[in-house]
């Protein structure tokens, strides 16, 4: 980074990090004892659609290797399109099976990565829920891949599109030390309808 793109204000960019997926574990005995959400064991990975031969054999490859884990005991990975034409590989597992869905998360971004798809990736979550807090909070933590960054992301319940800011601003001050937290609150896009949420 050069004098005048210090005058200018121009930054670089983040590198993507998947290791950070790998402090979710850690980040959830921190959630669960600041403010009692839990893992829900779904997760997904969002990417842009693209279309050829190449992209549905990676697809099919990561598809194949998930659902060949032995330990899985809910339905296999699968793939669907939101209504904004972006496309979620899901993976469910049971709620005490963070690490695993971490492994799940990170194979598919590696695997995207590796054959050339990364800059068809967006984001990852993995999704919690407070059973016991006003009939039941569900949040999600989303990974930025161009960012490296995390983020909450609480979606009220009930009809329309509403989110929770006030609980997204103290799930960002609980985990701070957990986690990468996304500074610019611009970047913290609401994934309306996501699966794994």
């Amino acid at each position: 980074m050069g004098l005048l793109d210090i005058l200018l204000g121009r930054t670089k960019p983040a590198l993507p990090d998947l290791d950070q997926l790998f402090a979710l574990p850690s980040a959830a005995v921190t959630l669960q004892a600041a403010m009692g959400f839990t893992p829900t064991g779904h997760g997904a990975v969002c990417f842009a659609t693209v279309e050829g031969g190449a992209f549905e054999q990676t697809h099919r490859e990561v598809q194949a290797l998930l659902d060949a884990d032995a330990d899985r005991t809910g339905p296999p990975v699968e793939l669907s399109r939101d209504a904004y034409g972006y496309s979620w590989l899901v993976s469910r597992r049971t709620p005490d099976q963070l690490p695993e869905l971490v492994n799940d998360l990170h194979a598919v971004n590696s695997a995207m990565e590796v054959n050339g798809f990364g800059p068809q990736l967006l984001c990852s979550l993995a999704g919690f829920e407070n059973k016991g807090d006003e009939g039941g909070r569900r949040l999600a933590l989303v990974y930025l891949y161009k960012r490296a960054s995390f983020y909450p992301f609480a979606p009220l319940p009930g009809e329309g599109q509403r989110r929770d800011s006030a609980l997204e601003l103290q799930v960002k001050a609980a985990l701070a030390n957990d986690l990468r937290i996304e500074q610019e609150l611009s970047r913290w896009f609401p994934v309306w309808g996501a699966p794994g949420l």
